[in-house]
């Protein structure tokens, strides 16, 4: 399962699960992060095109015994940059885009979900 995006466009299909939705909003963000730093630090961008893709095992979901997560076991996240800095500095943006990016931040920490029923 991957989501591509290419500039701020991204399309997730009809019948997207919500773990695609997961992948596209990690794309997005990436992107729009991306964007933002390379407008900070002076860098042109081109054309930034972000791929997101994970595999996880169905199993939990489904209720049958497993020793794996009910989630993606890791996240495969490739940028392909065209900007008028060198590769230098394209790493520095790269490790601001990580860092600066809520929704990484959110899948990378553990960030604490309350799960409650409505009375």
């Amino acid at each position: 399962m991957a989501v591509e995006t290419g500039g701020t466009e991204f399309v997730v299909g009809d019948d997207a699960s919500p773990l695609d939705h997961l992948l596209a909003a990690f794309a997005g963000c990436i992107n729009a992060t991306g964007h933002k730093v390379a407008d900070e630090m002076g860098i042109d961008i081109r054309d930034l095109e972000v791929s997101v893709g994970g595999e996880y095992d169905p199993a939990v979901f489904m209720g049958e015994e497993c020793d794996e997560r009910a989630g993606f076991q890791e996240f495969e996240i490739e940028v392909d940059v065209d900007a008028d800095a060198d590769r230098e500095t394209l790493a520095s943006w790269l490790d601001a885009v990580e860092e600066r990016c809520p929704v990484s931040d959110n899948l990378q920490a553990e960030t604490p979900a309350t799960l409650s029923l409505e009375d």
